[in-house]
This record gives C-alpha cells, structure tokens and sequence, in this order.
C-alpha cells in the first residue's frame, strides 16, 4: 500500500494545479485520472470551443474580405479538417499536463479514484493512503429524463460529429448552448435554439442579452423561447422532436445538442464512505479553507457549486496547495470582480453587477451605453452593433459594472478587470486617454449617462 501526502482526484486545472503546487512544495503527491489530463476545459469545454469560435467565424470573414478589395472564393468547409486539427492540438495539451505532473514529481495513476475512507483511496484493486485528499472532479452534462434522450448528444460528444449536419436542435439557454448556437450558424448548420424559459442568459445584464439575441437572429439562428419539448423520435428524414401535441410547432431535425447545464461529477466517488456532505445539485461542500465536513478531505472547482470558471478552479488548486503545504496561513480566494466571457457570436465581457442586480440591491447608480457598428465593418457592410456600458455608484464613482458585446471582448476586458480590482472610478476612466481607433477607447470617453437608476 502506498501512502502520500496529498491524493488528488481528478486531473483536471484546479486538481492539476493543487497538485503540482503540493509537489513543489515537498509533499508526496498522487493524482487519479480516469478520463482525460485537463479535465472539462482542455478536452470538451473552452480550448476546443474557442477553436471552433475562430474556425465558424471565418464564413463571416470571407464574406467581409471584399469590401475591402479581396476577391476570396469560398469553395466550402470541411468539417473533418478542423476536427481532426483540434484532436491534434488537445492531444498537444494532454502531453504538456502529463509533462506538467511529471517535472512536479507528482505520481499520475490512471483509474477511477473511490474513497474507500477519510485516509484511503482505492484504483481498481491497488489501495492508496494520504494525510489528505483532495477532490477535484469537476462537473457533467446534465441529460434530462425523456423519451428519445439517447438520440442526443452533450457537449461531451458534440466536438467529434463524424458528420456535420444540415440541421440542428440546441436545447438550453446557458453559455454553452448560446456560443454552439453561433459556431453551428457559422459553419453554415441550419440552427435552432430551444429554451423553456423566457430569457437567454438570464444571469446577465439584459440589455447586453436582448441585443445578443437580435444579432444572433440577423445570422440566421432560429431562436424559440418558452419552448417545452417532450422528447424525441427517430424519423425516416430525421430526429422528429416532440412539443406535447403542438402540430404548428413541428421540428425534424439531423442532431441535437443537450445543453440543458452540468451537475458535479460525484457518481461512484464512495462519498457515502465519509462525513462529507452534498448540497440538493450534488455539489460538495466545503467550508474555511475548502475543507469538508470530513476534516481530511478537501473539494475545490466546478464540484463544489462555485463559479464554473477555469480560473476560479486553477486559484483555489493554488490556494489550497500553499495553505496546506507552503504556510500559508488561509486558503483565500478574492472572488469579488471576476472578469468572464461569453464567446458567443459576438461575444459578451462582464465584471460586476448588470443593471437588474443595482437596482435590486438598491444602488443609485449612472449608466453609461455607447452602441456603434464596430469600425471594421464599416466597408464590408456587415450591420452588427457592438455596446459598451457602465454602471457607476452616484455617490461614491465606483464602476459596479461593466459590460461589453463586442468582437474579442474578452481581450478588451482583461486589462479593465485589472483597473477594477485595483479600484479604478469613473473619475479614473475619464483621466485616460484612449486609444484611438478602438473599440475599447468607448469606455474611457464617455461622459454623459444615459440613464439614471435605484434609489
């Protein structure tokens, strides 16, 4: 029996970082993998969903070369290609996890980890002991209970079609449906995007949202809202998709892409094995420095209900490895002005609250809009409005929110996450000059508020 230090299961960024932080610390540590190195965001979330943003947007492109004076031919789009070339490039990236473990000292045991008790850890029949174990698990895709469900596919499946189709469904109104709503639009995949509730992105500021959904529609996404489906059925011409009798509402469809959210991956842990307890979802959870209720183990990333974000899981792997190895007196993460991005079609950046949230929590606040049509479309033609918005604190200048639907947001918003954190105000945002042309420079010239909201 061997016995270390630190067992983390789950190789994925926050275990892969809590890991090789332990292990740079002098512990002896192992980790459990049982599917793939990087877990959800190299192998089927935000490496290869960013791949396939940039790969979808080039029929937009080459549409918009020629106002410009190239005169580019598109002879069509071959799926396999850009499928072949992301397995390669994660398959890259799994080698450099591996490497990552490997300089670190860590001990890599491929192997569905099972707690067995708050000390041992069991990998097929080998038994493994620790001081502490970590849990970093990750999430899954959720699959509703229907008829015909197993003719669907997540997002787990949806990166390796053999085929692309004609036509498909994209049932959910999250960040996952939205942005493989406008990779499919953009690789020329007659498109639809199913939701029950009312508001797509619901957590987000609705202006931004309502005018997300708009250039989605100039695209060509069908997009149906409060839209309840039953299940499926499979057709000679197709997936026939069931709307509880509704004959006006039929839908036949080539695929169809469950993006109905992700539940943590806890399924055969040995949980039940432990103090550790769960909330309603599943998730873990844990409390002053991300221990559980049972004191020798840990959980930190998307297992635990916190925000489903790769940093997130890599700055809590970080904190906990220096807290529990390197001296560090608490595992503390600053989870206040996170900067996130929807790699939607165009994306959207936040950081801070959206305007429904300062008025629920009583701010009076000033917001500021600025809606153009961005410059790099204006000789193409292409119409696509792009917006910039702040919400500032009227009594003390503190910007609240800022969010952007733009081309690369997320690259705009990273410096002004930066600003935020260091406690930038409006003040501040007016004292700087802008860089000029830009679409970034909108958020240091604007003076007048559109609005005025709150108390």
């Amino acid at each position: 029996m061997s016995h270390y230090d630190l067992i983390v299961i789950g190789a994925g960024s926050g275990g892969v970082r809590a890991a090789r932080m332990a292990a740079n610390f002098g512990a002896k540590v192992a980790v459990i993998e049982d599917r793939y190195l990087g877990g959800t965001c190299v192998n089927v979330g935000c490496v290869p969903k960013k791949l396939y943003v940039y790969g979808s947007s080039f029929s937009e492109s080459i549409v918009d070369a020629s106002g410009y004076g190239w005169d580019v031919k598109n002879n069509g789009f071959n799926w396999a290609k850009l499928r072949d070339s992301k397995i390669n490039e994660i398959n890259r990236l799994n080698m450099v996890y591996d490497q990552i473990l490997s300089n670190s000292g860590a001990e890599l045991i491929n192997g569905r980890g099972k707690i067995i008790n708050p000390h041992t850890v069991g990998v097929g029949d080998r038994r493994l002991t620790a001081q502490r174990i970590l849990i970093a698990t990750g999430g899954w895709p959720r699959n509703p209970d229907m008829p015909g469900i197993e003719l669907t596919k997540t997002s787990n499946e949806i990166f390796d079609l053999e085929h692309l189709p004609n036509r498909i469904l994209i049932v959910g109104g999250g960040y996952i449906a939205v942005e493989f709503a406008g990779i499919f639009a953009g690789l020329g995949v007659e498109t639809t995007l199913s939701y029950r509730g009312p508001n797509l992105l619901k957590d987000f500021d609705r202006e931004i949202v309502n005018q997300l959904i708009e250039e989605m529609k100039n695209k060509g996404i069908n997009i149906r809202l409060n839209h309840r489906l039953s299940g499926f059925e499979r057709m000679a011409d197709g997936i026939w998709v069931d709307h509880s009798g509704d004959k006006d509402d039929d839908l036949v469809i080539d695929d169809v892409l469950m993006a109905v959210g992700r539940v943590p991956n806890t399924s055969d842990l040995g949980l039940e094995n432990t103090a550790v307890t769960t909330r309603l979802d599943g998730s873990i959870e844990v409390f002053e420095n991300f221990q559980t209720q049972e004191s020798s183990i840990y959980a930190v990333g998307d297992v635990t209900g916190s925000l489903a974000l790769t940093p997130v899981a890599l700055a809590e792997g970080m904190a906990l490895a220096k807290y529990l190895f390197g001296d560090e007196p608490k595992a503390v993460v600053d989870y206040d002005l996170i900067p996130t991005t929807i790699f939607s079609q165009p994306s959207i950046g936040v950081i801070g609250l959206s305007e429904e949230e300062v008025v629920s929590k009583g701010h009076h606040a000033k917001v500021f809009v600025s809606r153009f049509n961005p410059m790099k479309y204006t000789l193409s033609g292409r119409q696509e409005q792009s917006i910039f918005k702040l919400i500032v604190d009227a009594a003390s200048d503190r910007i609240l929110g800022l969010h952007t639907l733009s081309p690369d947001a997320g690259e705009i918003l990273q410096g002004f996450g930066v600003a935020l954190k260091a406690g930038a105000t409006k003040s501040d945002f007016d004292r700087t000059i802008g860089i000029h042309p830009t679409a970034a420079e909108e958020l240091v010239t604007m003076r007048e508020p559109t609005r005025i909201i709150g108390a």
